[in-house]
């Protein structure tokens, strides 16, 4: 080892950093004497033809860690997949191409397309730190992206990844917005939409703020970390898909940004459009329904703000080759019963399967949904999508259609449920008026949802119902007691998340 070499053995952390790569190197280490490196320096790492960057972080305790290796994270391990004995060099690299526009847009300014293009580019190629990435979700949020920008941000996320080409087909779409808890229409009305001959490609995201996205619901019940090619297999042999966005390179950037947007919890209309438009376009969809729920603790607090949504939804679809269509839903309430991967799972299955206490209101919305995407069809008579949609549903098809999806995918498999639960009671009695979206789906995720698939919430009551003291609210499950107990002090606390009129 000579004065200038910067190389050290590599050796695997086994550490999940999800897809943030980290090192790991030892304070005395000569490498970070001679380079100067800190806690958080971001480093560039060289092995053969591979390179990326990563953020160091520093081993204080000699034990674990050699003076002569540096330890690789899962993310950093994958991307490198070094050999025994490999040695790697690490420097400081060149400050990323984005720096500028990250701060330009820090302070306010306009960026250009050049800029997100920038950007998106370093997020992708990871040359971005958390804490850079961060600054650029946080300096988006609110209003501080117009509409402009918000079209220079979708192209941007979409020319990051492929876009899939179906050969000219008609490709259909839907979206919800979120933030209405138990709100899981998507696999019942790709079912539906599949089942009525249309092409459905749909690919989902894990929750980001809520206890369960559509991806953690419908990976209870089949796989869904597809490839392209499996997916492109899933669609052409059943017409539709449900399957997990962050697995495909479709707008890789999006994945990586809803990283950062969670642990903040929040996102941005423009930082909405961008994600949700730029995975439809890199779909290959040309028709979208877009579902908004407005409610006063849903993610749209009222009607103003949902027209606001929808104009830019509609101003940024036509920029990018869509035609969007928007449907405003009720979002005073959550949907269903279950709230959580697994509870959410057994409403849609109740519902395809016409089961005589299935939730009628999850019922009456899918066919809302998947009514409104069938009237899209450029050949359709106005109006009649609805019927078309119960007709398929209320036949057995949409089932079938379904189980034929779940098997394409990999498999069906039933839900099982929590071994822990906890009935929480009305402390008055009264009629139920409301029902807190946000403090309900808190007290899932307390419960582990949706970490924990099994995790989360039922409800035991439902506004307009009139109710005595002592009466049932809601069950909590949990795969834990540590989970249950937790999610059920907090509960207790919030007597207010049912609102009772006497």
């Amino acid at each position: 080892m000579t004065a200038a070499d910067t190389s050290l053995h590599l050796v695997r952390a086994g550490i999940d950093t999800y897809s943030q790569p980290v090192v790991y190197m030892r304070e005395d280490c000569h490498v970070c004497r001679a380079e100067g490196f800190a806690a958080l320096t971001r480093i560039g790492v060289t092995l053969g033809p591979k390179s990326i960057i990563a953020t160091l972080n520093v081993v204080t305790e000699a034990g674990w860690l050699p003076a002569d290796a540096a330890a690789l994270s899962e993310a950093a391990w994958a991307l490198l997949q070094p050999r025994p004995g490999d040695r790697a060099t690490f420097v400081h690299p060149e400050p990323p191409a984005s720096d500028s526009a990250i701060r330009a847009k820090v302070y306010g300014q306009e960026l250009t397309e050049a800029d997100f293009t920038a950007i998106i580019g370093d997020i992708t190629g990871r040359r971005l730190s958390e804490l850079q990435m961060a600054a650029f979700v946080t300096a988006c949020a609110g209003e501080r992206l117009n509409i402009a920008e918000t079209i220079r941000l979708t192209r941007a996320m979409q020319r990051a990844g492929e876009t899939l080409d179906w050969g000219g087909a008609e490709v259909y779409d839907k979206h919800c917005v979120g933030g209405l808890p138990g709100n899981r229409t998507t696999p019942i009305v790709v079912a539906i939409v599949a089942a009525a001959g249309l092409m459905i490609p749909k690919t989902s995201s894990r929750a980001i703020t809520s206890p369960a996205g559509t991806a953690d619901t419908m990976e209870v019940m089949a796989p869904v970390a597809l490839d392209i090619a499996a997916l492109r297999r899933v669609v052409e042999t059943e017409g539709g898909c449900v399957v997990w966005g962050g697995n495909l390179a479709l707008s890789p950037a999006d994945d990586l940004l809803i990283r950062i947007e969670r642990p903040l919890d929040f996102d941005s209309d423009g930082q909405l459009v961008a994600s949700v438009l730029s995975k439809k376009a890199a779909v290959g969809a040309r028709r979208v329904l877009i579902d908004v729920p407005v409610g006063p603790t849903a993610k749209v607090r009222s009607p103003a703000a949902a027209a606001s949504l929808a104009q830019r939804l509609a101003a940024v679809g036509e920029a990018v080759g869509l035609s969007i269509a928007v449907h405003v839903s009720d979002g005073t309430a959550p949907v269903g019963r279950g709230i959580g991967p697994a509870l959410e799972a057994r409403d849609v299955l109740a519902v395809l399967r016409r089961d005589t206490d299935a939730p009628a209101d999850l019922r009456g919305r899918v066919l809302d949904l998947a009514g409104a995407l069938l009237d899209l069809r450029p050949d359709a008579a106005a109006g009649i999508g609805r019927a078309r949609a119960a007709a398929l549903l209320d036949s057995g098809a949409a089932e079938a259609k379904f189980m034929a999806i779940c098997a394409a995918q990999g498999g069906f498999r039933e839900p099982s449920a929590a071994r822990h639960r906890a009935v929480v009671t009305a402390t008055a009695a009264g009629r139920l008026e409301a029902i807190d979206n946000r403090r309900i789906a808190r007290i899932a995720k307390l419960a582990g949802a949706p970490g924990r698939k099994l995790a989360g919430v039922r409800l035991l009551a439902r506004p307009g119902d009139l109710l005595r003291r002592g009466a049932p609210l809601f069950e909590i499950h949990a795969e834990t007691p540590g989970e249950l107990d937790y999610a059920r002090s907090y509960a207790e606390a919030q007597a207010d998340v049912f609102e009772l009129r006497e």
